[in-house]
């Protein structure tokens, strides 16, 4: 197997290949070290939104983390650990930008290859890259113009010295929330462009406790415990929130307002941090911080979508705002799930081209001409109430059946590919539970295409896709 991507779903993938006897594999990353999002995110404050016990393999429990809720520092340490005490290493090739995958159908293989010259041939691969990969830059007049530095959050440059400068940050999502705070009162001014405000629940963090600590390394199963309570508190949250009967959504909305109240100081500025939309219908966002911001006077908002980029700062409007340093929190790419990489199936068909604006995969994992590919966290499997690392291990659970299955079918030649109707079936199952779901309500947001289509989120509770793939159905695929 060639893996592409070292972050979680890459590195969980080899992990189970190993504990399943698989030595034949390697991982390619275009980075220089593994951790994916953990390792190019490394603005001030980055952080999980999920309590770190939750977010980590759940066959690698970690007793020590600091937090209830990690921040990359200590996510990136976690990773690195785990390559180390699994003697990863070796595996590892790094520098390894896939730019094309080609599918051969006498061999019933697949050649990878890259950036670099380098190939890498396999009967299966795996794509494990991710959905926040690739820096969304907003398509504005003047782009490039401006005088001062200017970076996207998720390419962070520390050599830039933001003490006493004025800093604009553009957009108010889940980078925002964590950098605004950290930048207040280092800079002299902090300038927030916002177009849309969104929900922010209190976060609720702080340290766990050395003597916790302690008892989770030494009593066993109950840091299990712990992890499973916590996989349930969140995971009622889909019924009670986004689904679409939700009891609890308009009484959260009624809090999260009252929230916002309390918190900012000036009335007209608690409006405009107060979204018009459903909870829900966009990501909830988590900060003890972030609205506080806005209570300090070197915290400036704005609101309105910006016009122009200008050498001294932005246009909003008639009114520009000069700046020293901006700093773009516009999110990611997430309808290009492979981004550049040009996959060529049966016939040499393309995948961006059997995709076009939607992008579909068999409980987001396979795609009809494709065989032998998996996705991991492909379309319709992010999530907006609980741990993608619940999903992805549940993902490659499943690619190991059908790998298994494959290579019963025929073992010298193995082939695994998805029916047609088993994708069509579950894009109409998908697309029908949407409509029903607070996603579908009408706010603008990164889980839908152009035409109002939701191809990233799972439309449903993790149990329920935990049961869709505990067992792979070779009714609904083919070795041929």
């Amino acid at each position: 197997m060639v893996i592409v991507g070292a972050g979680f779903g890459g590195l969980g993938m080899a992990r189970q290949l190993q504990l399943a006897g698989v030595d034949d594999f390697v991982i390619l990353d275009r980075g220089d070290e593994v951790g994916g999002t953990w390792r190019d995110n490394t603005y001030p404050g980055c952080g999980c939104d999920v309590r770190s016990h939750l977010y980590s393999w759940s066959f690698e429990l970690n007793p020590h983390w600091s937090r209830r809720y990690a921040l990359q520092p200590e996510i990136q340490a976690y990773v690195l650990g785990c390559v180390d005490r699994w003697g990863l290493r070796d595996r590892l090739r790094f520098g390894a930008d896939v730019v094309r995958a080609v599918f051969d159908e006498d061999r019933a293989t697949w050649t990878l290859h890259c950036a670099d010259g380098r190939a890498f041939r396999a009967p299966f691969q795996v794509s494990a890259i991710g959905g926040l990969k690739d820096a969304r830059l907003p398509d504005l007049p003047g782009m490039g113009s401006f005088a001062g530095p200017s970076m996207h959050s998720a390419r962070w440059d520390p050599t830039v010295d933001l003490q006493g400068k004025r800093v604009g940050v553009v957009g108010t999502g889940a980078s925002a929330v964590q950098i605004v705070p950290e930048l207040a009162g280092v800079a002299s001014e902090v300038v927030v462009f916002q177009r849309t405000p969104a929900w922010v629940v209190p976060r609720r963090d702080g340290p766990i406790p050395r003597w916790r600590q302690w008892l989770y390394s030494r009593v066993p199963g109950l840091m299990r415990a712990v992890r499973a309570v916590e996989y349930a508190t969140y995971e009622v949250r889909y019924p009670a929130v986004f689904g679409p009967w939700a009891p609890a959504r308009s009484l959260v909305e009624r809090l999260a307002k009252e929230h916002v109240r309390r918190t900012v100081r000036d009335p007209a500025t608690a409006a405009a941090l107060t979204p018009a939309y459903e909870l829900g219908c966009k990501r909830i966002l988590i900060s003890d911080a972030f609205l506080e911001s806005f209570n300090r006077d070197d915290v400036r908002l704005v609101c309105g979508g910006i016009d122009a980029v200008t050498p001294g700062g932005l246009r909003v409007g008639s009114e520009e705002h000069d700046v020293d340093v901006l700093i773009w929190c516009t999110g990611f790419l997430v309808d290009e799930p492979l981004g550049h990489v040009d996959v060529l199936g049966r016939g040499a068909r393309r995948l961006a081209e059997v995709w076009g604006p939607r992008p579909s995969a068999h409980l987001g994992m396979t795609v009809p001409g494709f065989p032998n590919a998996f996705l991991l966290m492909g379309p319709n499997t992010a999530l907006g109430h609980n741990s993608v690392i619940v999903m992805i291990e549940a993902q490659v659970r499943y690619v190991l059946q059908a790998m298994a299955w494959a290579k019963e079918q025929r073992p010298h030649r193995p082939v695994v590919e998805v029916r047609g109707s088993a994708l069509e079936a579950f894009v109409q199952e998908v697309d029908r539970k949407h409509g029903a779901q607070v996603w579908g309500t009408g706010c603008r947001s990164w889980y839908l295409n152009a035409a109002g289509q939701n191809f990233t989120i799972w439309p449903a509770s993790t149990l329920s896709y935990r049961r869709r793939t505990r067992r792979f159905d070779p009714a609904l695929h083919t070795s041929g």
